[in-house]
């Protein structure tokens, strides 16, 4: 799995930090498995003593997407460790999406005039 994550790491761009909103991709073995996921809320577990969180997430592979709800530690959550469940390892880390800056979207292609004729009201 970890030869896997350092391959990933080459043709992936990742963030550091995984906030509401992120599209996360999410690598799990045996069966060996490879998804994204939508977070959806990030809420601290107040029931663990530690920094326990729990990551709300639609899985974005099955139709309909399902909702999953994972406790998780940040590092875990970050792809800065894998972690087990069930005796499984797992590894979860956000997709770096950049955003286009601020300013009007450019367009490619000129819409062509259509020779149709005006629409009018008919009372």
């Amino acid at each position: 799995m970890e030869k896997i994550i350092t391959e990933l790491k080459k043709i992936i761009k990742f963030k550091q930090t995984t906030v509401e909103g992120d599209i996360v991709l999410i690598l799990a073995e045996n069966p060996q498995t490879m998804f994204y996921g939508l977070i959806t809320a990030i809420e601290r577990d107040t029931e663990k003593r530690n920094e326990w969180w729990q990551l709300t997430f639609q899985a974005l592979s099955s139709v309909p997407p399902q909702k999953m709800t994972w406790t998780l530690r940040e590092p875990q959550f970050t792809g800065q460790e894998t972690f087990t469940m069930g005796g499984k390892k797992h590894f979860i880390k956000a997709l770096d999406f950049p955003l286009p800056g601020p300013g009007p979207l450019k367009q490619t292609k000129q819409l062509k005039k259509t020779n149709r004729p005006a629409l009018r009201v008919l009372k």
